[in-house]
C-alpha cells in the first residue's frame, strides 16, 4: 500500500489569476508514494476576494441549473473516482478523476508525444468544429513557437503532465440540467509516471483557481458557487457529483471553510473522539501549517504524528478481541486486524465509532468504513486507512473519510457540509435534489427516500446514443460482453457467485439474467464472457432496458470490490432473439404426437402378438379323434450299394 509523504517539485503556471491546489495524486494501493502539490499563487488574495463577491452579486436574482453527474470506479480498487465529461463538437467522451485538490482539467490529445493508453481515445482537436487554442500572451507561459499558452504540472516520483491550453464546448451528459458550456482545459502532449499508467483519461479540477471547472462555470453565471460529492461505501463504489447549489438536508452538519486560510478546501477540525472519548491532544493540533484540508483526490487520511499515534492507540484499545496481523504490503508497517468478518454492516460491533468535532461544536460521526480498508490477502481482515503525515503538521482528509457521505462545498457561503447517506443509491434520487427555492436564502428541503424507476425513461436515450439506436421493431434477445480481470494474487480466481451479483447490481437487472458463458484464467488475468438474458417472464429485452445496459457497459459502471482487482471491458454485442425452428415452435405438439404414435404402435403390435400366439396354439395341437387328411409319403431313396446286391 502506498502512503502520502511527497511534495510536488514544480507547479504549473498558466493564465493570470491561476492558483494550484493541494493535490495528493490517487492511484491503486500497489503503487509507490503519492505526491502532494504545493501552491504557487499568481494572484493576490484581495483580487480573489473581490472576484468572489462579484460572483455572488451576479447570481442573487437567478436560480441557475445544476449539473447532476454520476461517479464511477472505487476509491481503493482504482485509487480514485471518475466522472464522464464530453469535450468538443461532436462530443468526445472522457473519464476524468474528480479532484478538489487540482485547478486544471486536462485530457490526452491526439498529438501527444508521450501519453499512456487510457480508457478512452485521445481528444482530437482537429475533429472538433468548436475547438480554439488559447493564443500566447503576456498573461501566460507560451510554447517554444510563442503561439499558444501552456500548462505544466510535475509531481514527485517523476509523474508529470504538460501541454497546451485550449477552449472548447464541455458537456455534462443528458442527465444534467446544465447545457454545454465553453471552457478552457489542458490538452496534454506529455505525461509520465502514474499519469501515464492510470486507466482514467485525465483530471477534472474542482479546486480554487481561474482554470477550475467550478470557477469557469461560476464566472459564466450558469451555476451557483457550490458543488457536492458523494463517494460510495466499502466494496461498492460509485456515487454522485452535483455542480451548483442544492437544497441541503435538514440534518447536514456544516463547518466553516476559510478561503484565505489556505488555497485548499479547509474545515475547522478541533477534536477527534474514539468510542465517545476525546483524544488527549492540544486543541491546535489540527490547525498546523495548512490546517485541516479536504482533498477528494487523496485516497486515505493523514494526521500529524502526535494525533496519529493517539488515534491508533485509542482504536487498538477497543479492538482487543481482534488479532493484530501484518499488512498486505511488507514495505509498509500497516496496522491490521483479523477476525471482524466480511460483512461491512457488522464492523461497528468490532471497531469503535469515531467522531470529528468542529469548532462550532457540530459533530460528524464516522463509521468503521470511514477509517478502515479491506486487507487484500486475508479474508475478514481490515487495516487502518489513517496514517502519520511525516513531519508535515497539515491534516489531510482523503476520500476514505467521506465514504457514504454527501459533502457540499458551499464556496459562496464559505462552509462545507456533511450528511451521511448511501452514496451508491443516491443517484437514483438525484432528481429530488434541486437548487434552493431562493438563492438569497438558505432553504433546507429533505431528500425523499431513494426511489428509482428501472432503466431510463422511454423518451431519453443514453448520451451519445441516438434514440433510434435500436431502430424499428428490432428486438434484443441477448447482450454479451467480454471482461478481463487483473487480480493481484495470481493463485486467486474470481468468485463467480459474488461477481454475478455485482454485475446484476451494476446493470440494474436480476441475478437470474446474468449468465457466465466462458472463462479462461492465466496467471493473474482472467478472461470472462458474460451474457445478459431477458427476464424469465419475457421473450426479449426491451429497447429501453437494453439501451440502459449498453450505456452502463460503455461507461464502465461496474463497481467491483478491491479483491477482484482491476477490470477492462473488451467487447459488447447485442443480438436479436434466435428465431425458433418449426420443430422448436411445435415442440410440445410433436412430442405429444410421437408419444401417441408410440403408444398406438405398441398397442397394435401387442394385439398382433397375442392373436398370433393364439393362432399358433390352435394349429399345433389338435383334439383327440379329429379327422386329419392323409398325406402321401415321399419315396425313400436307396443308396447305390444296395441296388447292386
Amino acid at each position: 500500500m502506498a502512503h502520502l509523504l511527497a511534495y510536488a517539485l514544480l507547479v504549473y503556471s498558466s493564465l493570470i489569476g491561476l492558483s494550484s491546489a493541494l493535490h495528493h495524486f490517487p492511484h491503486s494501493s500497489d503503487n509507490s508514494l503519492r505526491p502532494m502539490i504545493l501552491p504557487l499563487y499568481l494572484s493576490s488574495p484581495n483580487l480573489s476576494h473581490s472576484h468572489h463577491h462579484n460572483r455572488r452579486r451576479n447570481l442573487q436574482n437567478s436560480v441557475p441549473p445544476i449539473a447532476r453527474m454520476r461517479l464511477y470506479d472505487d476509491l481503493l480498487s482504482n485509487g480514485y473516482y471518475t466522472t464522464r465529461l464530453w469535450i468538443g463538437s461532436p462530443p468526445q467522451q472522457f473519464a476524468l478523476i474528480v479532484d478538489t485538490g487540482s485547478t486544471v482539467t486536462y485530457v490526452p490529445c491526439s498529438g501527444c508525444g508521450h501519453c499512456g493508453k487510457h480508457q478512452d481515445p485521445r481528444f482530437q482537436p482537429e475533429l472538433s468544429s468548436t475547438y480554439q487554442p488559447i493564443k500566447c500572451s503576456i498573461s501566460c507561459n507560451c510554447d517554444s513557437a510563442e503561439r499558444q499558452c501552456t500548462y505544466e504540472r510535475r509531481y514527485a516520483e517523476m509523474s508529470s503532465s504538460s501541454g497546451v491550453l485550449g477552449e472548447d464546448i464541455i458537456s455534462f451528459g443528458n442527465e444534467s440540467e446544465l447545457v454545454p458550456q465553453r471552457a478552457v482545459f489542458g490538452c496534454e502532449n506529455m505525461e509520465t509516471g502514474d499519469l501515464f499508467t492510470q486507466r482514467a483519461d485525465g483530471i477534472m479540477g474542482l479546486g480554487r483557481g481561474r482554470l477550475s471547472v467550478m470557477d469557469q462555470l461560476v464566472d459564466l453565471g450558469v451555476i451557483s458557487d457550490s458543488f457536492s460529492l458523494c463517494y460510495g461505501g466499502m466494496d461498492v463504489g460509485g456515487g454522485a457529483m452535483i455542480l451548483g447549489g442544492i437544497s441541503s438536508p435538514p440534518d447536514m452538519v456544516f463547518t466553516h471553510s476559510d478561503p484565505f486560510r489556505s488555497p485548499y478546501y479547509n474545515i475547522e477540525l478541533k477534536e477527534i473522539h474514539v468510542a465517545g472519548k476525546p483524544l488527549k491532544l492540544s486543541p491546535r493540533i489540527f490547525d498546523g501549517k495548512y490546517g485541516t484540508v479536504l482533498d477528494s483526490g487523496t485516497t486515505y487520511a493523514y494526521l500529524p504524528k502526535e494525533a496519529f499515534h493517539a488515534f491508533k492507540n485509542a482504536v487498538m484499545k477497543k479492538t482487543g478481541s481482534l488479532k493484530q496481523i501484518h499488512g498486505p504490503d511488507p514495505n509498509f508497517n500497516d496496522f491490521c486486524f483479523s477476525g471482524a468478518g466480511r460483512d461491512v454492516s457488522q464492523l461497528s460491533k468490532a471497531f469503535p465509532q469515531v467522531d470529528m468535532v468542529f469548532s462550532n461544536g457540530k459533530k460528524l460521526s464516522l463509521s468503521p468504513e470511514n477509517y478502515l480498508f479491506r486487507h487484500t490477502k486475508v479474508s475478514g481482515a481490515y487495516c487502518l486507512g489513517i496514517f502519520p503525515n511525516g513531519d508535515d503538521p497539515t491534516t489531510l482528509l482523503g476520500g476514505i473519510i467521506v465514504r457514504n457521505t454527501l459533502v457540499t462545498y458551499d464556496r459562496e457561503n464559505d462552509k462545507v457540509g456533511f450528511w451521511k447517506t448511501n452514496c451508491s443509491e443516491l443517484w437514483k434520487s438525484l432528481h429530488y435534489l434541486g437548487p434552493p427555492a431562493s438563492h438569497s436564502q438558505n432553504t433546507t428541503v429533505g431528500i425523499p427516500p431513494t426511489v428509482a424507476p428501472t432503466g431510463l425513461p422511454p423518451t431519453i436515450a443514453p448520451y451519445g446514443m441516438p434514440q433510434n439506436f435500436f431502430p424499428g421493431e428490432f428486438q434484443i434477445g441477448l447482450i454479451t460482453f467480454d471482461m478481463m480481470l487483473s487480480i493481484n494474487n495470481s493463485y486467486m480466481k474470481p468468485n463467480f457467485t459474488e461477481l454475478t451479483e455485482f454485475i446484476a447490481h451494476a446493470l440494474d437487472v436480476k441475478v437470474s439474467q446474468v449468465h457466465l458463458l466462458n472463462f479462461t484464467h492465466k496467471e493473474n488475468v482472467s478472461l470472462i464472457k458474460w451474457a445478459i438474458l431477458p427476464d424469465e417472464s419475457a421473450d426479449y429485452i426491451s429497447n429501453t432496458t437494453a439501451m440502459s445496459i449498453v450505456q452502463r457497459l460503455r461507461e464502465h459502471r461496474f463497481q467491483l470490490p478491491e479483491k477482484f482487482g482491476s477490470y477492462q471491458l473488451l467487447e459488447v454485442n447485442v443480438k436479436p432473439p434466435v428465431k425458433p425452428t418449426w420443430w422448436k415452435q411445435n415442440y410440445w405438439a410433436v412430442a405429444v404426437g410421437v408419444l401417441v404414435t408410440l403408444v398406438l404402435g405398441l398397442s397394435i403390435f401387442g394385439v398382433w402378438l397375442i392373436r398370433r400366439e393364439r393362432k399358433r396354439e390352435h394349429g399345433s395341437y389338435e383334439p383327440v379323434g379329429a379327422i386329419v387328411p392323409e398325406q402321401e409319403l415321399q419315396p425313400l431313396q436307396t443308396s447305390p450299394a444296395i441296388d447292386d446286391l
